[in-house]
């Protein structure tokens, strides 16, 4: 997959057409899947980009803080990649790009970067400066600029639209199953494996600490069922995002213990894959109290795995 990133003017030399979705596509959810579909049913023979942005746009238009990601723009281009679609044009998006009207933001990224012949964008997609162009805009630009324009309706499951911000919503507060539904896949979340107090070694249960980037959603304190993928390989276990009240923590983790395996995790890359909440965290009156709930949380992770 080509990725394009920097001037737009020097992404596409051979001026190759494309079929282009637009959007940020945090997650690439089922959502963004559906836009790409209806751009590869519509598209022929053109090749399909997705049009990204580096960071949120809330981060430069919005006084108040944007909102946590769902995936880095590592992982987010990863998985365009592994949608199939043959290359990701990647907007740093800064004061110059925001006070692009509609027309020079479609003429400098569709026409002049990426050749479109078809655009996809999802159901109420607006852009320009201060969001002032919508579909309607884009169709009449499309006539003026030779692209056709292919509008999707927001994909609905079981009652939920499915949108980034409500993935976002269901992390939050827990809800990992619903956030899996509507991504496709489970929420994940990657980081490195640090030293830290050795609590979980001493009472039987090593732990990994993971260090997660800043400016992540994080799922809701509590215990769940996780998958890890380390190397290649992948496990299961058990994880704990809080502060470890028993032992009198303040800062919020991510601890994960890899039942059945003794493997050496410092220092090592690891995918944390969220399957299902177990409970809520507690706090313990004593590490024997600790240690029970750790070995029935583990059987039920086990179930869960199981079923």
């Amino acid at each position: 997959m080509k990725i394009f990133r920097g001037d737009p003017a020097s992404w596409n030399p051979d001026r190759t057409p494309y079929a282009v979705a637009i959007g940020v596509f945090d997650g690439v959810h089922r959502g963004h899947m559906a836009v790409f579909e209806a751009l590869r049913s519509a598209s022929d023979d053109l090749d399909v980009c997705a049009l990204t942005f580096g960071s949120l746009p809330e981060e430069i238009v919005s006084a108040n803080p944007a909102p946590p990601l769902l995936t880095t723009i590592e992982r987010r281009i990863e998985l365009l990649e592994e949608s199939g679609l043959d290359a990701v044009g990647i907007i740093d998006f800064d004061d110059d790009i925001r006070h692009l009207s509609p027309a020079e933001f479609v003429e400098l990224f569709l026409v002049r970067a990426l050749n479109a012949g078809l655009v996809a964008v999802g159901q109420g997609f607006r852009f320009g400066y201060d969001a002032s162009g919508s579909v309607d805009d884009l169709r009449l630009l499309g006539g003026n600029f030779d692209f056709d324009v292919v509008e999707t309706q927001i994909v609905n499951l079981h009652g939920t639209e499915v949108r980034s911000s409500a993935i976002r919503a269901a992390i939050a507060t827990g809800s990992v199953e619903l956030a899996a539904r509507m991504l496709g896949r489970p929420f994940e979340i990657e980081g490195s494996v640090v030293t830290g107090d050795e609590r979980g070694r001493s009472i039987g249960f090593p732990t990994a600490n993971i260090t997660t980037p800043a400016g992540l959603v994080q799922p809701a304190g509590g215990v769940y069922a996780v998958r890890c993928v380390v190397d290649g390989q992948v496990f299961d276990g058990v994880a704990n995002v809080g502060t470890r009240p028993t032992f009198g923590g303040v800062d919020e983790t991510i601890e994960v213990h890899l039942y059945d395996m003794d493997i050496d995790l410092y220092d090592k890359t690891v995918r944390v894959q969220f399957i299902d909440r177990i409970r809520n965290e507690q706090r313990f009156t004593s590490v024997d109290a600790l240690v029970a709930q750790i070995e029935a949380d583990i059987e039920v992770a086990k179930r869960i795995f199981a079923s």
